[in-house]
Formats: C-alpha cells, structure tokens, sequence
C-alpha cells in the first residue's frame, strides 16, 4: 500500500515521501480501515520538527485521524461490521491508504457524511468535548477565552461554549474576525496588534472570565491566570509556542519560564485552577472514555448542534502544501487529505 512517511524533520517540502508499505492487518479487537481521507492535527507539525515525544522514531507514518470502510476485522470484534462507514481515531499511521486501530476507536457514520466533517470528529471534536464536558463545566453566561479560536479545536470549542449560552473571547488574527463572529464569537481578539490580556481586561474589567482554554503555552497561560474570575479555570490542551522557539534557547527558556509558577495557596484563595489535556493519553489509557467522547460528538452531529469547518481539502501529493498552512495558522478548520 501507499503511505506518506515522514524521512526526515524540518522543511515540509523535503520532509515526506510517498512510498510503498506493507499493509497491515487486524488482529484481536482491532479493525484494518480502507481509508478515503485523513487529517492534519498541530501535534503533527510538532513532530515534523521533532518537537512531539510521543511520536514514532522516523521514518515514520504520522496521523491520527482517518475516515473510511472497514476492510478487515480481529476475531474479537462485535461492536462493527465490514462494510461500515467509519471515522476512527489511530495511534499514528494515519497517512496511510490503510489503517489499523482497535475497534473501541472507531465509530460507524452515515455513508453521505461530508468526509471534512468526520475526519474532524475524530480528534478535535473529542479533545474539545473532553475539555468542555469533561474537565470543566461550561455555564450560561460564563465569560469563556478560546486560544487559537479559527483552528480545528478552536472551532469546535466555539461551537460547544455557544451551546452552552457562554459568552466567547476569541483569539485570531483579524483576517479571521469576521469568520469567529459568524460562528458566535462575542469578541473576536487581534492578539497581533494587542496583547490579549489587556484587550480582554478593557471588557471585562475586575470581573475576569470563567474558563480558558489554551493551545499556546507560555505566557499565554501566565497571563490568562490573572485574567482569572473567582472560581475560574484554565485548561491547557497544547503548546504551539514551542515551534516559534525551535532551536533557540533563549525563547525556549522563555517560554518555559512564561508559564510562571502556580502556588497551591494562591491557587486555594481564589478557587483558581489549572488542568492539563493530552488526548492520545486519555486515548491510550482510557479507551473506554474515548468511545463514551467519540459517540457524544456523533450524537451531538447528528442533532445538528455541531458543525465541524473545513478549511482545506488537499490531495497526497499537497501533503506540503497542507502542513505549511497549519504551521503558519492559515486555515479555519480542520485540514484534510484525501487519497480518492
């Protein structure tokens, strides 16, 4: 079969090849997907640049997300049929023409889903239903800031917190305001020409805000502290600084002294909170939970109150292309990659 396989880190362009793999095959609980398309996730673009621990020594098949139809299933498999339309999450081996995980990662969709919108499900969907539902509670007129909020999680933390009958703080570069605000951002903020906090502090005033979720890292998370209310939380589910601080020490140590020092006390006196996401773990750890997530976002789907964005579709062949847009926060949405 055909892969992308990261050779080597660095430059996108000289980073993949497109080479024949063997096929692999469903043993156990596991399932072989046929895949149509998969997606790009910014963890991805981490271990292009060999920033991402969790990643697989290269070379290597890189990818988390996959929609397609089960080819092949383990012996022990009874919650799926071969045949089905599925989205799936995968523990890499994504970029593939076919893909193996175990079926309790694996949901069946309708065979006219969009294959943008079941891609994104997968992954960003998840990880925002497990930081909104999950990790904090979400109430009407909880003054909410979403980091990085055009991107893929972005989005759909938009999309619950508006459900939700929050009121949304968005982080974008103005090019993307007009889009945040069609998708229910309150205060779409230019984090480009104004530092967030201080733009964010001129609207709320002493009141501070209830929730943040934070992809950035750093200073990101120093500063949304302050801008805590009473009670107020921060969940950080990335750290995107770090690929801006790549191979220089000196911002490394920035950013790793940006996200300042939390005192349990202080932490205490304000009901403050601090909560940290990684979604391959919970995948991996918790796979039963990560079922309960992947039916929840289907569900919510299917009820029409979600809505995934795709901001690109591209063939294999534009793996670059599609990488370069991630990195450098040119799309709304999710990114997919389509074989057929």
């Amino acid at each position: 079969m055909k892969a992308i396989v990261l050779v080597k880190k660095g430059n996108p362009e000289k980073a993949f090849e497109l080479r024949e793999i063997e096929k692999p095959k469903a043993i156990g609980t596991q399932v072989l997907i046929k895949v149509e398309a998969f997606g790009l996730n910014f963890a991805d673009v981490m271990a292009r640049q060999g920033l991402y621990e969790d990643a697989p020594p290269i070379p290597c098949v890189l990818g988390y997300d996959v929609v397609g139809t089960i080819e092949e299933i383990g012996v022990l498999v009874t919650n799926v049929k071969i045949g089905q339309r599925v989205l799936a999450l995968t523990r890499f081996g994504g970029y593939a023409e076919y893909a193996v995980t175990d079926s309790i990662a694996v949901a069946p969709i309708s065979n006219d889903m969009p294959i943008g919108e079941a891609v994104a499900l997968a992954t960003q969907y998840c990880t925002a239903y497990y930081c909104s539902e999950e990790m904090t509670t979400l109430n009407p007129r909880d003054h909410v800031l979403i980091h990085a909020a055009a991107g893929g999680v972005g989005t759909a933390l938009v999309q619950m917190a508006k459900n939700k009958g929050c009121i949304i703080y968005g982080t974008a570069s103005a090019s993307k305001h007009q889009q945040l605000k069609e998708q229910g951002v309150d205060y779409p903020i230019d984090y480009q020409v104004k530092d967030f906090a201080l733009s964010i502090r001129d609207i709320v005033k002493e009141r501070g805000v209830d929730v943040i979720f934070d992809s950035i890292g750093g200073t990101s998370i120093r500063k949304g502290y302050k801008l805590l209310n009473y009670g107020g939380r921060i969940v950080c589910l990335g750290a995107s600084e770090l690929i801006a601080a790549k191979g220089n020490i000196i911002k490394l140590l920035k950013l790793v002294f940006g996200f300042g020092l939390f005192s349990p006390i202080g932490m205490l006196k304000y009901s403050k909170s601090v909560i940290s996401v990684n979604m391959l773990h919970i995948a991996d750890h918790k796979p039963a939970l990560y079922q309960k997530l992947l039916k929840g976002v289907v569900e919510l789907y299917e009820k029409k109150l979600i809505k995934p964005i795709v901001g690109g579709e591209f063939t294999v062949d534009q793996i670059a292309q599609a990488h370069e847009m991630l990195e450098k926060r040119k799309s709304v949405g999710k990114i997919v990659i389509r074989w057929v």
